[in-house]
């Protein structure tokens, strides 16, 4: 069995072909259960955590498994606060290929999965890409974007301005192609953006939903919890609502549930999940007037794919 480190997935993936990678396995048959997590501290507010992710497919059983300890980094600088494993197993025999680390995959899969979303459901022409946040995950999602569509400006806003320079080098170094500038008026940015991508830690709403412009694709990442989001009841409203995983998102994403408890939303109103997308069993975008929006929480399925195509480079 082999034991594949960070280094090592980030020298075997490349955005054009994960993405391809998700699309192919989201229309197939899988399973995928809902993903467990289980707080170890139920007093704490943002509490310690442990969380388990099976899936499988016609070639590997995985199962992720995480830790989140959110204190992590002001006990120790070199401790992080999410610690994450990957174990795959050969479908026809069970028997154990590899672990894989976890986190530089969240990473490539959760941009992937923003990715192939748009895809389906930003317009083509899409030039002009909004990235709010500026945390680990930040110029992944950039280059993955930039991947599926014709990206020639990229715009980075976040509450760090040194941070926010931070991600905007490391996207001129994969891209020098593409023009990236720092992003001081938020509410403009909004405005003038084909796709807004999201992957932030804010409890609240990013912007008001009234600046998205129609056209608009907008994808949501940074939140996992059912009483904080990044987008307003505004903006759920006037968009085609898409997410990446039922099962999870309804669970989870304050996006829905908090509109919801409201009384200004229903799961109904959710146009569909990935795999449908990715089956061609439901309609993507309908028009280039219509705002898209797609929320995720990630999905055991993408870790799946995203381990098994870096074994699939190392063997």
């Amino acid at each position: 069995m082999l034991v594949i480190n960070a280094e090592s997935v980030h020298q075997s993936l490349n955005f054009n072909e994960l993405v391809d990678a998700l699309d192919e396995t989201f229309s197939r048959p899988a399973g995928m259960p809902q993903r467990q997590v289980f707080s170890l501290d139920e007093s704490a507010s943002h509490s310690d955590a442990f969380a388990v992710l099976p899936s499988w497919n016609d070639k590997t059983i995985a199962v992720k498994a995480f830790t989140y300890f959110p204190d992590n980094p002001q006990k120790d600088p070199k401790l992080a606060s999410l610690y994450s494993k990957i174990l795959i197993f050969n479908r026809v025999t069970g028997e154990p290929q590899a672990l894989v680390d976890g986190t530089s995959v969240t990473y490539w899969r959760t941009a992937a999965v923003s990715a192939l979303g748009s895809r389906y459901l930003s317009r083509e022409d899409s030039s002009q890409l909004l990235v709010c946040g500026t945390g680990n995950l930040a110029s992944f999602m950039a280059l993955a974007h930039a991947s599926v569509r014709p990206i020639t400006q990229i715009s980075v806003w976040g509450r760090n301005q040194d941070k926010a320079h931070a991600t905007m080098t490391l996207i001129r170094n994969q891209r020098p192609d593409i023009e990236v500038i720092y992003c001081d008026n938020l509410e403009t940015s909004v405005r003038n953006a084909d796709i807004i991508s999201c992957a932030t830690g804010s409890p609240t709403p990013l912007f008001p939903g009234e600046w998205v412009q129609a056209g608009t694709h907008t994808d949501f990442v940074g939140n996992h919890n059912h009483d904080r989001r990044e987008c307003d009841t505004t903006l759920i409203q006037k968009s085609a609502v898409f997410v990446d995983s039922k099962i999870n998102v309804f669970a989870e994403a304050g996006e829905l549930l908090i509109p919801i408890a409201e009384g200004q939303f229903c799961l109904d109103d959710v146009k569909g999940e990935l795999a449908q997308l990715s089956q061609s069993t439901i309609s993507a975008r309908e028009s280039a007037e219509q705002i898209t929006l797609f929320k995720t929480v990630g999905t055991a399925l993408s870790d799946l794919v995203g381990a098994q195509l870096v074994y699939a480079k190392l063997t």
